[in-house]
């Protein structure tokens, strides 16, 4: 039986390998990194001669994790982990005065991770947060490579878990609210509090990039109809802004309806499925530190 000794493993390639790990490819990685990408070659190389086994399954698009790779991830973390701890431990630094690392769907950042950060600033001055940006696939990469310690992540109907991979995430609701739409102020619907779903047909939508996870994330779901997008963009405040300017119709999380720009008004639909959408907190499964206890509880309390 091989036997790993991580005495003969150096920071540098474990903190590599997390990076990969996480990046999803070493090319993604060295950049990252500021590093060459023969060097996160060579560092992986390094790693997998200690392991005896490769830790990664190179692949057209990139790299996989393998059974052996995912148990050196693990530990990886871990080590790392209480490198920093020892770091912050000899600073004198109290435990609930470390760093939390949060990462975020885009439309959390508009009023959800503001405010919490805030409220954490004012009662635990001592904590650091630092956010991330991303879509649901690269969060969850950096969750399982120890990049995040949390995440706040957006869920659709039939509300799955966002990997098959082991260990399973901790997944909790931190809320979970009816989608609305958003009309230019000068619109014909935009005078009605609510409309009916047969009203939004033969609309022109602004949508996300037709491509992955963001496929017409903006249009109403299950229209009878092809939908007209007359606009793409992936960030929502463009695409509120657009609104805006009577360039078309998106729809909106109803957590959002607080924050959007002038001559933008909020609707409700009735009529078809209730479109329900869910702010989920993620993380991986044990204790977490205090400083990302702190700010789970912050999280809790904002929803």
């Amino acid at each position: 039986m091989n036997v790993m000794d991580f005495g003969d493993v150096s920071l540098v390639a474990l903190r590599v390998f997390r990076e990969v790990a996480e990046r999803g490819t070493l090319t993604a990685a060295a950049a990252a990194l500021g590093y060459t990408q023969s060097a996160v070659s060579r560092q992986i190389a390094s790693l997998e001669r200690v392991a005896r086994t490769p830790v990664l399954e190179r692949r057209p698009d990139g790299v996989r994790l393998t059974a052996a790779g995912s148990v050196v991830l693990r530990r990886a973390i871990a080590v790392l982990d209480e490198i920093d701890a020892a770091g912050r431990e000899l600073a004198g630094l109290p435990a609930e005065a470390g760093t939390v690392r949060l990462g975020w769907f885009p439309s959390a950042g508009a009023v959800l991770v503001p405010r919490a950060v805030a409220e954490l600033r004012r009662t635990h001055p001592g904590v650091t947060v630092v956010t991330r940006e991303g879509t649901t696939p690269v969060l969850v990469r950096a969750l399982r490579a120890g990049t995040l310690d949390l995440a706040v992540l957006g869920s659709v109907p039939p509300f799955r878990p966002p990997d098959a991979e082991t260990p399973a995430l901790r997944l909790e609701t931190l809320a979970e609210r009816s989608l609305r739409l958003a009309v230019p102020a000068g619109h014909p619907l935009a005078g009605a509090g609510e409309v009916d779903v047969a009203d939004l047909r033969a609309q022109r939508w602004i949508a996300g990039p037709s491509a992955g996870e963001d496929t017409l994330m903006g249009v109403w779901p299950g229209l009878d109809e092809r939908p007209e997008i007359a606009h793409t963009a992936r960030d929502w405040l463009a695409k509120l802004n657009l609104v805006a300017a009577g360039c078309g119709l998106t729809t909106v999380p109803a957590s959002l309806a607080e924050a959007v720009p002038p001559g933008v008004r909020v609707l409700d639909v009735r009529g078809g499925p209730a479109e329900r959408r869910r702010v989920v907190l993620a993380r991986l499964p044990g204790p977490l530190s205090e400083p990302a206890a702190l700010l789970a509880g912050v999280l809790r309390r904002m929803t």
